[in-house]
């Protein structure tokens, strides 16, 4: 695929980690990303459990499989491959400079245990659960993945009396949250790098998107010539913070933009939001009767939760599911929400954008044999940006000149490239008809709130015709 070489990174994997530990103690996986991985027998004891075990009915990718059908990987491969960089990663640095660092066994531990256990809180279909479904059900809720993956954590300790002490737990608890908006000030922290590795809330240069963003090329096909492996290679600590050397600069640049081009052609791909769509509809209507929502209470239960609960639904006979198991079918035979069009918010709108509504669009229906409710219209707002909203990451990114120097410094775009991009957020709006029959009155509402907001029809072509005759 160009993004790596399973070989060089198995041989330097398996070197590196066999001169600190006996690997017959090891139980030895087989990865199609990362070549063989080696599990010692405390991860063993979480891994071993039913709450880690549910992570095989996630799919990495939620719906996109739809669209994508080699996108079945699943949220136990990631944890596993993220456990194995984070493993990588610490090992490199006491290796380069653990007696500067002070890099010890505790330090190692966490830090492989926060890769290992970072999305065990996770919710079904990817990020649709969390960002989609909990809001439209728990107005108001404050609740992520993150904090669920902590409280998950104390649950599997408890339940299964897993020996291991009590600050060795906190402090994975606190790696986990360190990207999150429940992460503690940076000035509470020892040794703060090492919070870096698994979730970098500091910059976002870390493993897991090492790892998800080679898996899901793999799996999908499309592509990939970022290589994480330079920057493992050549990573530095100075003044508490992981550096990389100043020619690296692009390569950590195509990291962003790896993960850009595949939230718009992968992940926010126009028929996957589709799908998407139908599915939060379809839990939105079962969730008075199964109470789906219940489940994020407590660990006991949201670890019963996973993507199976569509074929719950889909197979249950109960009269009060039928809504709910008719668009479940209609997805099953391709009867898709119709995508009538798009458009680019114009980049001087983006700074004060706000999320466009089916009731934006019903009202901006002019004359039509149709008329529109909210209810028939569908609108998705994607944002696609480099991990840092309207701003370049690689400004809070810190190089070095050489392994000599002790001095860190951030390079700015026009020093490197003019051909780097002066902008670093999209914001795309799309519009669903849920009915086929209605994507000719729903594309011209869109068109005259265009026209109405922004004086300009701001998509790139017209609805096709025969899109609109669609029935």
């Amino acid at each position: 695929m160009g993004a790596f070489s399973n070989e060089e990174l198995s041989f330097s994997s398996n070197f590196d980690f066999a001169s600190s530990q006996d690997l017959r103690f090891s139980k030895q996986i087989h990865d199609n990303v990362h070549g063989n991985i080696y599990i010692d027998p405390l991860y063993l004891k979480f891994i071993d459990t039913e709450q880690f075990q549910r992570l095989r009915d996630l799919k990495q990718l939620g719906v996109t499989h739809m669209v994508y059908p080699g996108a079945v990987h699943s949220r136990f491969e990631h944890s596993l491959g993220v456990y194995w960089l984070a493993n990588e990663a610490v090992h490199k640095l006491k290796t380069h400079q653990g007696m500067e660092l002070g890099i010890d066994h505790f330090d190692i531990q966490t830090v492989k245990l926060a890769g290992l256990l970072h999305d065990i809180g996770h919710g079904p279909f990817s990020h649709l659960f969390e960002r989609e479904f909990l809001p439209q059900v728990c107005n108001g809720l404050d609740w992520s993945h993150e904090q669920m993956s902590v409280d998950m954590i104390d649950h599997i300790v408890d339940e299964r009396r897993i020996d291991i002490d009590s600050g060795t737990i906190k402090r994975v608890k606190e790696m986990i949250l360190a990207s999150s908006k429940f992460t503690l000030t940076k000035s509470s922290r020892e040794k703060q790098f090492l919070y870096d590795i698994v979730a970098n809330g500091r910059n976002g240069v870390d493993v897991d998107k090492f790892d998800y963003i080679v898996r899901d090329s793999r799996a999908c096909a499309v592509g990939c010539n970022f290589q994480f492996e330079r920057l493992m290679e050549t990573m530095r600590v100075l003044g508490d913070e992981i550096c990389y050397r100043a020619k690296d600069y692009l390569t950590i640049h195509k990291l962003f933009a790896t993960r850009a081009d595949l939230h718009r052609t992968v992940y926010t791909h126009a028929k996957v939001k589709a799908i998407e769509l139908m599915i939060v509809d379809a839990l939105v209507k079962a969730n008075d009767y199964l109470h789906i929502s219940s489940h994020i209470e407590h660990p006991s239960q949201y670890w019963k939760l996973d993507d199976t609960i569509l074929k719950t639904i889909e197979t249950a006979p109960d009269p009060e599911l039928k809504e709910s198991r008719d668009l479940i079918l209609r997805v099953r035979r391709r009867d898709l929400y119709q995508f009538c069009n798009e458009y680019a918010v114009p980049r001087d709108k983006i700074e004060h954008f706000k999320d466009v509504t089916a009731h934006d669009i019903v009202c901006s229906q002019k004359s039509s044999s149709e008329t529109l409710n909210e209810e028939d219209v569908a609108v998705t707002n994607v944002r696609i940006d480099l991990t840092r909203g309207r701003h370049n990451p690689l400004e809070s990114i810190h190089f070095f000149k050489d392994y000599e120097s002790e001095e860190k410094f951030s390079i700015p775009d026009d020093r490197i490239s003019h051909l780097l991009p002066s902008s670093y957020q999209d914001m795309i709006v799309r519009v669903y008809s849920k009915k086929p029959h209605l994507v000719e009155a729903i594309s011209d509402a869109f068109e005259n709130f265009q026209l109405k907001t922004y004086g300009i029809k701001a998509q790139v072509h017209a609805t096709p015709e025969k899109k609109k005759r669609r029935v």
